[in-house]
Parts: C-alpha cells; structure tokens; sequence
C-alpha cells in the first residue's frame, strides 16, 4: 500500500507552494480579495495535485524507461490508484470552487479542470503543449479574479501564463537535455514577464496600498495626508520591481546556467526554479494589483518551496 511519502512524491506536494500565488493575484487585481479567496486558493492546489497525479498515471510507461525511480514504475504507487486519486482530487477542487464562489468560479474551474487532463493525455508530449499548460496557469489566476472584475485580472493571467510557457518549454528537455537556443529563448521571455510584473499598478493600486499599510487622510505622527499620500505611491511603484527582481535574479540566472551547459541536469535545476521561483512573481502581481503587504506574504513561498524541494521534487 502506497505511503504518504509516496502519494506526496506523486503529485509533487512541495510545488503546490506555486499555486495559492495564482489565485491571490488574480483576486488582488480584479478588487475580489475576501474570505473566500483561501478557499478558492485551496481548491485551486487540489486541481494541480491532480494534474500531477494524472500526469504520472499518463508517463507511466515512458517513466518506467526514463524515470525507473518515480513512484508508479517503482511499484510503491499502482496506476489504479493514481488514476483514482486524480480524479477524487479533481472532483474535489471543482466542488469547493463551485462551492465557495459559486457559478462563476465553477463556470472557471470545470475548463480549468478539463484543459489540466487535456494537457496530460492529449497535448503534453505536442507542439501545443506548452501554450496548454500556460491556459492552465491562466485560468488559475482568474479563478482568483471570479469574484471581481475579470478583466482587470487579464494582465496579470496573461503574465503567469507566460512564464508557465517557459518553464514547460524547458521541462520537455529534462531528460534529454536541450541545445543553446531553447534557454535563450526562455531567458528572453524571463525577462518580459519580470518587466511586465514590475510596472506600478497605477492610482487604483496606489490607493489600495495606502489603505493595506495604514496610510490615510489623517495627519499621523505629525506627517500630514500628502506625505503619507507620497509614501504610499512609493511603495507602491516600488515592490513589484523589487519582487519581479527577485524571481528575474534566480530563475533567469538558472536559464543563464542552461545556455552554458545545456544538459539534462541543468535544464531539471532550471525547471525546479521556475516553479519554486513563480511565488516571486506572484508576489509581484499581488503587490501592483495594490495587496503590498500580502505581496510580501505570497513571495515568501518561494525559499520555503526551495527547501522543500530538496526533500521531494518538483519535476
């Protein structure tokens, strides 16, 4: 019988650190950060466990040549109860999305859902994969946004997506290792996405950052409204740069590493910091769409999904 050591091997535990992320940017872009958005978060980590469950339970038999070790071709795991496990997991997420943001988070969650089983069985090992499994990250982050205004939330979506095109882009060369071109590509991508992320949210995000770190209109300790007003804009123009620099500094120098020595190892090292990198750029988001202080929060899964990874890995 599996352990939880094997089940948490199978669907990667420690990289589920990259999800709650998606969520809380979205919700913090579209004005929808609430109560629920925990909860929302929560079911968004059930749905990628299940995509990591279903896509061992679909590798199984690549993984028994390329990855002997994995949990299903070693035997501590039967493809039986990987299947089964990603379905009750996916039925799970879907249920507590609909459950806590009702129509419209489900009317987010089921292709969010879908288009995660149909990277696993249809697109993974195609050309198409790649921009499949950024949709996934997409939606994710507008599954955050369902309580609010949606279209605020599409920037934001659509910079998640294209680091995840990244990260998938490298991850299909893990094992065979890749040429030069492929990490200069990506790096170059890294890059647009790390821009993208540290552009100030404008007045709208300032204010909201006033509000989140205790500035307002009243004079406090002296320092009347237009300083704290000042503060406020600051800090609010500066933290996405500093957190979008963050996930630049690490992720991009592992892609660095890549174009140097573009083997199978330094490829899996420059996935593992993608994925253990994107709560940076999450933070990031968060902190334009006016949550600072929560920017910080979501950035900080970043050295703890480090550490974890070292125990269970997250590719």
């Amino acid at each position: 019988m599996a352990t939880l050591a094997d089940l948490a091997e199978l669907v990667r535990a420690p990289a589920a650190l990259s999800v709650p992320g998606d969520v809380i940017a979205g919700a913090a872009a579209a004005g929808a950060l609430s109560p629920r958005t925990p909860a929302l978060a929560g079911a968004s980590v059930l749905l990628y466990w299940a995509g990591m469950a279903a896509n061992d339970w679909a590798d199984r038999r690549l993984d028994a040549e390329e990855r002997p070790e994995r949990p299903i071709p070693s035997g501590r795991v039967t493809p039986a109860a990987a299947v089964g496990l990603a379905a009750g997991l996916t039925a799970a997420g879907v249920g507590l999305a609909a459950a806590v943001g009702g129509r419209r988070a489900a009317a987010l969650a089921v292709p969010l859902a879908a288009t995660i089983w149909g990277y696993d069985l249809l697109a993974k090992n195609t050309a198409a994969g790649p921009a499949v499994m950024a949709a996934c990250r997409g939606l994710d982050v507008l599954l955050g946004a369902s309580g609010g205004r949606m279209t605020r939330a599409l920037p934001a979506a659509a910079t998640v997506a294209a680091h995840t095109w990244t990260v998938t882009a490298l991850s299909r060369r893990e094992v065979t290792g890749a040429d030069a071109t492929l990490p200069m590509r990506t790096l170059a991508g890294t890059a647009l996405v790390a821009a993208s992320a540290a552009v100030p949210g404008g007045r709208r995000a300032a204010g909201r950052t006033a509000n989140q770190t205790g500035v307002s209109d009243r004079t406090v300790d002296g320092v009347g409204p237009r300083a704290g007003r000042s503060r406020s804009a600051t800090i609010a123009a500066v933290l996405p740069a500093v957190l979008a620099g963050w996930y630049a500094a690490r992720y991009g120098a592992a892609q660095a590493e890549v174009v140097r020595d573009p083997s199978a190892g330094r490829v899996r090292a420059a996935v593992g910091a993608g994925i253990t990198g994107l709560p940076a750029l999450q933070g990031a988001l968060t902190a334009r769409g006016g949550a600072g202080l929560l920017g910080v929060a979501v950035a900080a899964a970043a050295p703890l999904g480090r550490r974890l990874a070292r125990k269970v890995s997250p590719t």
